[in-house]
């Protein structure tokens, strides 16, 4: 193998191992709220990547707040997929629009019919409408389940305190802001690469992503993979420029 040869090699190993970490860190569930607002209505995204090569997603469950509840919860109809929201008894009783609930949405469980699982390399958007939120400031975990055709069971239910490492099964989560000046909420301005935050929710603005039927790829993940390779292709020429210019130089 000629020198360029060798040097071109180098480089597009090096560049592809550069973005396989990120592309690596990004599959796991995750949610995307439409907006955070505090006493608002929000469209929580939970984006269901499969991670497993010899068994499909057959079912995903997401454990929502009794401490701080989320008081009325609907679900968006996927194809293939049956919906189910939970209630459970509440720590305490809340007036809501004028009556008093002694019960609250605990969990939703989303069930896939014969032939509509994730497969290996695909990837399922759940969406649930949810409020009204709680005060600003709040933290809203919800632990995601996700089991496998082949019986396994992954609880990506792992909280991340504030300035360590992720964990290695973050619990999907967000936090309620503020009101904007004028009254309304806006969209979460954090976006799909903080809101690591179901991660049953990274990444594209997923508040006007509805349910679609499984694709063969995560966007961000093929996005990075085709950015690196087009690295990869700029390293190589410009080692192959520099070789071409020596050579004529030592003739």
């Amino acid at each position: 193998m000629s020198s360029i040869s060798r040097l071109g090699a180098t480089a597009l190993v090096a560049a592809t191992l550069a973005v396989l970490p990120a592309a690596a860190a990004s599959a796991h569930v995750r949610v995307v709220p439409e907006q955070t607002t505090a006493g608002g209505w929000t469209v929580l995204t939970f984006r269901v990547p499969n991670e497993s090569e010899t068994a499909a997603t057959s079912q995903v469950t997401v454990d929502l707040p009794t401490d701080t509840p989320l008081l009325s919860v609907s679900t968006k109809p996927v194809p293939g997929w049956t919906a189910t929201v939970e209630t459970a008894p509440l720590p305490e009783p809340v007036d809501f629009s004028g009556t008093r609930l002694t019960e609250a949405p605990s969990r939703v469980v989303r069930t896939a019919q014969a032939g509509a699982e994730i497969a290996d390399g695909q990837f399922q958007e759940f969406e649930v409408s949810a409020g009204p939120l709680p005060d600003a400031g709040t933290r809203l975990v919800l632990p995601a389940h996700q089991t496998y055709t082949d019986g396994t069971v992954v609880d990506w239910a792992d909280v991340a305190e504030e300035g360590a490492e992720e964990p290695a099964h973050p619990a999907p989560e967000l936090t309620t802001t503020e009101a904007s000046d004028d009254g309304h909420g806006g969209a979460d301005e954090s976006s799909d690469e903080a809101v690591d935050q179901v991660g049953v929710a990274d990444v594209e603005d997923a508040a006007t992503v509805t349910a679609s039927a499984p694709t063969t790829a995560e966007p961000d993940t093929l996005a990075r993979l085709l950015g690196a390779a087009g690295l990869a292709l700029g390293v190589v020429a410009l080692v192959v420029a520099v070789l071409g210019r020596r050579r004529r130089s030592d003739a």
